[in-house]
């Protein structure tokens, strides 16, 4: 058999490699938008732009074989704050941070945090929990099939509700008539006490109270200083409502399935690291935050225990009724989910002012 000369060989070889398939081994680029409603100083929303989107990158880039080409679209580029569910829903977007107190209706299951208040002021944990029964019990995702959509993650970005007034409100009796924003269930704690709620979202509480729409707001320390609300609210009632999941991480249910599962993976690993580091830095921000609203002029009244617990036990079982509700509405079996959800917190060191799962 006649030989190949040397310097021909390279050449052919080149040739041979040349022939190969185009794209046989070619990284993959998958095209995702990202959207919120919130702007990026949102602490979720921060993280998620230098936690989340850099961290899938690295992990897919360890196997070269995907890249993800983002979009990322915040502060109402594409969706208002209570528009992000039914933007995932229609595809407006494709993966994205829903704001799940704003749906109590369509959401109720995620929203049972918040339909127990004097529970836990500690954001990771209660994160957790809830992403645990998510895996244990089909109805979470459930309701998210109904809004097309794929959860990843439920977690909390509050490390503890409390009430901010523009005017000092020393007793709990002071609050009553005194018109108040609230993100949703959190309206029925100020039923208890005689307040007037007005519904509203963070990005409007500093416009709405310095417009004199109302008198205070139900929110966070944390909020206060990230969106200045100390200015037009400077006094604070440490009610120690706790955290609820406030949040999900969600994915239209077309592009979900559309994704290669290595891909699937990654994005709902690193949506659970992502819940804890939110988590973390809700905790972490908590007497920084009090702090620098001292620093501002703010002004500190803290509840005792026993003001606490007339608090609560002067309301309705609001979870209990929430959960007969949703298992005669909806078929979800959610004072099952209470009682699971309760135990655990105990389980976990909590101690809660009221056992809402009991009558």
């Amino acid at each position: 058999m006649k030989r190949i000369p040397r310097a021909l060989r390279v050449p052919i070889v080149a040739l041979a490699l040349a022939a190969l398939p185009v794209g046989a081994n070619a990284q993959q680029v998958i095209k995702l938008t990202a959207i919120d409603g919130y702007p990026p100083r949102a602490l979720w929303t921060k993280l998620f732009i230098s936690y989340y989107i850099p961290e899938v990158d690295k992990r897919l880039a360890a196997s070269g074989k995907y890249k993800i080409e983002w979009q990322q679209a915040w502060g109402g580029q594409i969706v208002k704050p209570r528009g992000v569910l039914d933007g995932i829903k229609n595809k407006l977007g494709d993966i994205g941070i829903v704001t799940t107190v704003f749906h109590a209706s369509k959401l109720p299951l995620n929203n049972l945090p918040y339909y127990t208040p004097f529970s836990s002021r500690n954001p990771k944990i209660v994160s957790r929990i809830i992403d645990e029964l998510m895996e244990k019990y089909p109805a979470f995702q459930k309701q998210f099939d109904a809004q097309n959509q794929v959860a990843l993650t439920n977690f909390s970005s509050i490390d503890n509700y409390g009430v901010f007034t523009k005017e000092p409100a020393p007793n709990v009796s002071d609050l009553k008539g005194r018109k108040l924003l609230a993100a949703g269930p959190n309206a029925l704690y100020m039923k208890a006490v005689g307040a007037v709620t007005v519904l509203g979202s963070l990005t409007s509480y500093y416009n709405d109270m310095k417009s004199g729409v109302a008198d205070g707001c139900v929110i966070w320390p944390e909020a206060t200083i990230t969106f200045k609300l100390v200015e037009v609210a400077p006094y604070y009632m440490e009610t120690d409502f706790g955290t609820g999941v406030n949040k999900s991480v969600t994915v239209n249910k077309e592009v979900w399935a559309s994704l290669p599962p290595d891909v699937q993976k990654v994005l709902k690993e690193v949506a659970v690291d992502y819940r804890d580091t939110v988590a973390q830095a809700a905790i972490d921000l908590s007497d920084v935050s009090i702090k620098k609203f001292k620093a501002a002029g703010g002004k500190i009244h803290s509840l005792t225990e026993a003001q606490k617990k007339e608090w609560a036990d002067s309301m309705p079982n609001i979870a209990m009724n929430l959960a007969e509700d949703v298992e005669k509405n909806d078929g979800y079996p959610a004072k099952q989910i209470l009682s699971a959800y309760m135990s655990a917190l105990r389980a976990a060191g909590q101690k809660p002012i009221r056992n809402w799962d009991q009558k």
